[in-house]
């Protein structure tokens, strides 16, 4: 089974060990090298019905990158689209859902499902708007952040609230519930009202037993950064 490593500090590269006959897929334009004794080939991953589904659910690529070992061993780094960290979760007794543009790569036996969530859910996430990203099956799937990464783990009776653009990936297991605010009261208007002039934006309140990967940097506030201080 090809060996997933993250290496560097400071926006590392995803170094995969594969030996022959081992096959991985990843994120379109995500190889930055691969020995000779790799192929790489652009596929649907589960067909076109599931490649238009992980689209709209997420903004993936129609096509993702697969990488097979057909001529020996060899070894390949990848990338992610934004600078920052990357996390290897382990998929199979536990499974996890994906914010949008999060997948870096997967092992072969890890796929990408796309189901619908609630209404809630759909208006106010950033996942996917009425379908999110799943995985099944067993192996290894890798997620990236912008900036730094950590993992928080969520306990019974301990509910944890997360900016929703900071949320990466978290355990499918867990229940989450959207919110404009994290008050508990104030009715909708209020609680409106107060997101903007506290500068919240849209929350997520995870409960439950289970895992959520976050980042350090929110994507939106510094493109929008970025494009005031570039005029």
């Amino acid at each position: 089974m090809a060996v997933f490593t993250v290496t560097g500090d400071i926006d590392p590269f995803l170094h995969v060990s594969m030996t022959r006959g081992d096959t991985i897929y990843c994120e379109s334009g995500a190889m930055v090298m691969m020995e000779a004794a790799l192929d790489l080939k652009g596929k649907m991953q589960g067909g076109i019905g599931s490649a238009l589904m992980r689209r709209f659910a997420n903004g993936e690529s129609f096509f993702q990158q697969h990488i097979e070992a057909v001529r020996g061993d060899g070894d390949c780094l990848l990338s992610p689209t934004l600078p920052g960290a990357m996390q290897i979760i382990e998929c199979g007794q536990r499974q996890y859902m994906l914010s949008d543009g999060a997948f870096v790569a997967a092992s072969s036996k890890v796929d990408l499902k796309v189901r619908t969530q609630s209404l809630g859910n759909a208006l106010f996430a950033d996942s996917g708007g009425f379908f999110v990203t799943e995985t099944s099956g067993h192996g290894q799937v890798v997620v990236s952040g912008f900036g730094s990464m950590n993992e928080l783990v969520v306990e019974q009776g301990k509910d944890i609230t997360i900016d929703n653009s900071h949320v990466v990936a978290w355990d499918s297991s867990l229940h989450y519930t959207p919110s404009i605010t994290t008050g508990t009261s104030g009715g909708f208007l209020g609680n409106l009202i107060n997101s903007q002039t506290s500068g919240e934006g849209i929350v997520l309140r995870f409960s439950g037993n289970g895992k959520v990967y976050i980042c350090s940097r929110n994507r939106a506030s510094f493109q929008a950064w970025a494009a005031g201080n570039a005029r």
